[in-house]
């Protein structure tokens, strides 16, 4: 089993807002952004969007899909799927756990699937 990594507190992201954990601590070559989505639940997703270099943490969350600031490409959070174009390529997903009042991100570790 992959050790996760404790990247805080669950209140050190507000509700509609983004965190990434920066490559050297993922330690998976990628950003990993960590979204608390509109439903209360956190997601994690391969910081770059798919179709173009950009962050998704600078995004619009909207319900459990975020909007990449450049294009207007959309993904779901829970399972990653690009949802219109310009993406045509699924982003990557992580399995984020919530311990308490901490919020645990397992990189590499796909999110368990999530029932729409």
């Amino acid at each position: 089993m992959i050790n996760p990594i404790n990247i805080g507190s669950i209140d050190d992201i507000d509700e509609g807002e983004a965190k990434v954990i920066p490559s050297d601590e993922t330690g998976t070559g990628e950003d990993i952004a960590v979204f608390h989505a509109e439903d209360g639940n956190f997601y994690a997703l391969n910081d770059n969007c798919t179709h173009e270099t950009a962050s998704l943490a600078d995004g619009w969350i909207e319900g459990t899909e975020v909007e990449c600031p450049i294009h207007a490409a959309k993904f779901c959070l829970k399972k990653g799927t690009a949802l219109c174009m310009p993406a045509t390529q699924d982003a990557r997903t992580h399995k984020v756990e919530v311990s308490g009042n901490d919020l645990l991100l397992y990189p590499n570790v796909p999110a368990e699937p999530v029932e729409a």
